[in-house]
């Protein structure tokens, strides 16, 4: 049985952030396709078991549930193999996991935001390779990678995230050029999202909802797009403010 359908559908997908509310809606609306064997893994397990029994009810027959933690990035290499050897294989690999922060707390506390920016962009990395690993011998498979408008211009309201953002957005556009041939990268930029991660900050311009870029995302996933803009409009908006001299971008930012 081939491991896609005629659209690209994937039947197992894993989810490196298993409580993301992106990649949870992501996969509940995979699994009105052809999904049905899901891996999620996060750093408490346990606390996965309702994510897990919500696709159930969405209809995946098979969910697995491992440890995984963003920190640990001298142990990703072995996770990863070990997910593999006991699934036989993926078709598609979520990167969802992230930290979001405070800035004026990273101010006065430069480690807490090195440990951020190691979750955030070093375990992307160890995480991202082993899995290209992965992908490059089986000979197919889609690695998505969950980055953000964000790291297209840094706030100085979010200069670690923004900044680690921009550094994964990169990796994952190089990674996605070297494994041409073999398999695909696909880079998401959503904007502000309306989930969990943000806690209760007061919405962005052009808000959007995990539902929303869970659709922009499977949409990418049929037409073979390496980056998807969640909502779509974002990309000729950042085209222009990517642009704009420092002085007007200060003013912009800050009113955003």
């Amino acid at each position: 049985t081939p491991p896609r359908d005629a659209l690209g559908a994937p039947e197992s997908v894993l989810v490196l952030g298993g409580g993301s509310d992106i990649a949870r809606a992501t996969v509940r609306t995979l699994a009105e396709g052809r999904t049905r064997r899901v891996v999620l893994a996060g750093r408490e397990p346990a606390a996965l078991a309702p994510v897990a029994d919500e696709l159930r009810a969405a209809g995946v027959t098979d969910v697995d549930v491992v440890a995984f933690d963003a920190l640990e990035t001298d142990r990703h290499e072995q996770v990863i193999d070990e997910i593999w050897a006991a699934h036989g294989g993926l078709d598609l690999v979520l990167v969802a996991f992230g930290v979001l922060g405070d800035q004026d707390r990273f101010d006065d506390d430069p480690a807490d935001a090195a440990r951020t920016a190691v979750a955030n962009y070093a375990g992307a990395v160890s995480s991202g390779l082993a899995v290209a690993a992965h992908l490059r011998q089986q000979g197919h498979g889609t690695l998505v990678v969950l980055s953000s408008v964000a790291g297209e211009r840094v706030r100085a309201d979010n200069v670690v995230y923004g900044s680690t953002k921009a550094g994964l957005d990169a990796f994952a556009q190089g990674l996605g050029d070297r494994l041409a041939g073999s398999a695909r990268v696909m880079v998401v930029r959503p904007g502000f999202v309306r989930t969990s991660m943000p806690g209760g900050m007061p919405d962005g311009p052009m808000a959007t909802t995990a539902d929303a870029v869970a659709d922009d995302i499977v949409a990418g996933l049929r037409r073979g797009a390496h980056t998807v803009w969640s909502p779509a409009k974002l990309r000729w908006v950042f085209a222009v403010l990517k642009v704009l001299p420092r002085p007007l971008w200060r003013l912009v930012a800050a009113r955003r």
